[in-house]
C-alpha cells in the first residue's frame, strides 16, 4: 500500500474518535447557522422585492433606493460570511484537523 493512503481500519478509527467528532461539531456549529442566516436574509430580500414595492423604492441617497442597497448588501453578506468562516477555521478547525492529519501520517 502506498504511504499516502490510509487503511480503512485506520480511517474508521479516526472517524470514530472524539477529536474527529469535535471537528465535525465545530464545523456544523458554524456552517448551519450561517447558511440559515444567509438564506433568511436572501428570502427576505426576495419577498420584499416582490411584495413591498413601495418600501423597496424608498429613495435613500440620490437615485439609490432601498432595494438597490439591500441587493448590494447580499454581496457584502457573502464577503462577511467568508471572512467569518476563515477566522473560525483558523481558530477552531485547522488546529484539530492538523492534529488528526499528523496522527494519520504517523500511523502510516
Amino acid at each position: 500500500m502506498p504511504s499516502d493512503e490510509i487503511s480503512p481500519e485506520t480511517f474508521r478509527t479516526v472517524q470514530g474518535s472524539e477529536e474527529f467528532a469535535q471537528l465535525r461539531r465545530s464545523f456544523r456549529g458554524f456552517a448551519i447557522p450561517m447558511t440559515v442566516a444567509f438564506l433568511v436574509w436572501y428570502l427576505a430580500y426576495v419577498l420584499l422585492s416582490t411584495y413591498a414595492e413601495g418600501f423597496m423604492s424608498i429613495q435613500v441617497i440620490g437615485n439609490l433606493n432601498l432595494g438597490i442597497i439591500l441587493g448590494l448588501s447580499q454581496f457584502l453578506m457573502t464577503f462577511l460570511i467568508t471572512w467569518l468562516y476563515i477566522r473560525h477555521a483558523n481558530r477552531s478547525l485547522d488546529p484539530i484537523s492538523t492534529r488528526i492529519r499528523d496522527e494519520l501520517e504517523g500511523a502510516n
